[in-house]
């Protein structure tokens, strides 16, 4: 009786690893369900339960007695979408039978501990050049280009910055977008920018919640209501800092 129990539990881990690590890379609810469910019965455990939020993951897996259920915690989340493509192979090679419940657990352990995002400067560049040819999308001027570089990578830099000495997501977006409301008005003032309102809409593109937003809406339109509703409270509040941010900037200067 033993065994089979300690297998259970085995399998639960494997599968509330994966569905930990799409999760907080920016999986959305469904997909991660769906993919521990499958990894599951590759395993041998047809009947299983999971409840997933943006927060917390719920496992339960049914055939032995008594029914095994296991919760995580989620504390941070993040936009890594390569990791969420690599739990999709490594799921996909389980549900194929090329891969044992000991191989799964090294893969995904080292999925888990792996650094896949870009250097800081690359990021900060990228985050520079979004920002300009936003503007120029939203149908800004040649004239206001690097302005719009500027600012946009002044304020994904502040951002970065800001949330590591303090954590809290939605301060740190306001604290940015006030940084880049700040540099459009100053390239404004000075005669190197035009116009002001297509530098700001260009610069603030790289804090939008574009991610969080489409999961939010194919998350309820899958069914899964708790975490749709969640992550468009948050889609909004992102929203609602980076706004406050850009008006404190209007109001003032």
């Amino acid at each position: 009786m033993e065994k089979p129990i300690e297998r259970t539990y085995e399998i639960m881990e494997v599968c509330l690893l994966a569905g930990k690590i799409m999760l907080q890379s920016g999986g959305e609810t469904y997909r991660v369900e769906d993919t521990m469910m499958r990894m599951a019965a590759a395993f041998g455990i047809e009947r299983t339960h999971s409840y997933v939020t943006p927060t917390g993951i719920i496992f339960s897996a049914e055939g032995t007695e008594p029914t095994k259920t296991k919760l995580i915690r989620i504390s941070e989340r993040s936009t890594d979408l390569k990791k969420v493509s690599m739990v999709n192979s490594i799921s996909r090679r389980i549900t194929g039978g090329d891969v044992t419940l000991e191989e799964a657990m090294e893969h995904l352990q080292e999925i888990d501990s792996l650094d896949v995002t870009f250097p800081f400067r690359v990021q900060v560049a990228a985050a520079s050049l979004a920002s300009g040819c936003f503007m120029i999308m939203f149908e800004g001027g040649w004239n206001d280009f690097i302005p719009a570089m500027i600012s946009g990578g002044m304020g994904y830099l502040s951002f970065v910055y800001f949330h590591r000495f303090v954590p809290i997501k939605f301060f740190s977006e306001f604290l940015a977008s006030f940084v880049i409301g700040l540099f459009s008005f100053l390239f404004v003032k000075m005669g190197v920018g035009q116009q002001l309102d297509k530098i700001i809409i260009g610069s603030v593109m790289t804090l939008v919640p574009g991610l969080l937003l489409t999961n939010a809406i194919r998350d309820l339109m899958a069914g899964h209501l708790v975490s749709g509703l969640s992550k468009g409270a948050e889609a909004f509040l992102t929203a609602f800092a980076i706004g406050a941010g850009i008006a404190v900037v209007l109001s003032f200067l």
